[in-house]
């Protein structure tokens, strides 16, 4: 497979919150990087294109757009 991103991402495993339209839902951060991530979600179908990415631990919050999706899993880019 061919990486196509313009920086590495690093895994981890953190708790999130998206949150959209006035409401939070949790998921996992599964990798990251200063561009993206990706992150897993009970039900992905329902997140729309643009919200924000929350990880309470390390006082991170982004707002991002989904890029790609499958199962459970969504590609995020973080928005400048």
């Amino acid at each position: 497979m061919i990486e196509k991103r313009a920086t590495q991402r690093h895994r981890v495993f953190k708790g999130g919150t998206v949150t959209f339209e006035g409401s939070g839902v949790a998921c996992t951060v599964r990798n990251i990087s200063d561009s993206g991530a990706a992150i897993d979600l009970e039900n992905p179908g329902l997140l729309p294109h643009a919200f924000t990415l929350s990880i309470s631990c390390d006082n991170f919050v982004r707002n991002c757009r989904a890029v790609w999706r499958n199962d459970r899993r969504v590609g995020l880019a973080f928005m400048q």
